[in-house]
């Protein structure tokens, strides 16, 4: 039965959130949206911002569990697999951010109040990097001694990409071609030293 009013008081904050912004959003409007009383409300949730946190968490599992499909993809090599990762990554951000930019004003709030939250997202994704990068150095496609750190380099590299619309207002067309170029230096990097 919680379980079913933290689902829709989820469902009543993305809603207004997402209509009328974070900042014009309050507790009491969800309580009503969702016929509770404040008090009751914040049995289930302390504060407006855990609820923000708790949208945004299930949207990072989300992306996560996307990206991690592109591990089971047949017949890709590793650096196939790191640029459909990389671009798979800012495509979806983007459109998900252009389709709704109230959304960046959550985004950039729950990282400046919870940065252990967008820690916790940056792990998840830079996971399934390290899971590439080690299917690459299996295969002899990657010279790379450690997949986490070198993951953790490439996503360091790559940040502004994962959320471009935090960092500038470039068009998709103009931030893909500026990934591809970072793409390309990258995978070079990676590649096995040539015997001499």
């Amino acid at each position: 039965m919680s379980e079913d009013i933290c689902e829709r008081i989820i469902e009543a904050a993305e809603e207004r959130f997402t209509h009328y912004g974070y900042g014009k959003t309050t507790m009491a409007e969800l309580a009503r949206d969702c016929d509770m009383s404040s008090g009751n409300l914040y049995r289930f949730f302390p504060s407006k911002l855990d609820i923000a946190e708790e949208i945004c968490r299930r949207a990072s599992i989300q992306t996560a569990d996307a990206l991690t499909a592109i591990l089971d993809s047949p017949g890709m090599s590793a650096s196939e697999r790191l640029k459909e990762f990389l671009f798979q990554d800012l495509r979806t951000t983007f459109h998900a951010l252009e389709k709704n930019h109230r959304i960046v004003e959550m985004a950039q709030l729950i990282t400046a109040e919870r940065p252990e939250f967008h820690n916790e997202g940056l792990k998840r994704e830079r996971d399934v990097l390290s899971g590439i990068l080690s299917m690459g150095r299996e295969a002899g496609e990657f010279e790379v001694a450690d997949p986490d750190f070198t993951a953790e380099m490439i996503q360091a590299a790559t940040l502004k990409f994962s959320y471009p619309q935090l960092f500038s207002r470039l068009s998709l067309e103009k931030l893909e071609l500026e990934l591809n170029g970072v793409y390309q230096l990258i995978v070079r990097g990676l590649a096995p030293a040539k015997a001499a």
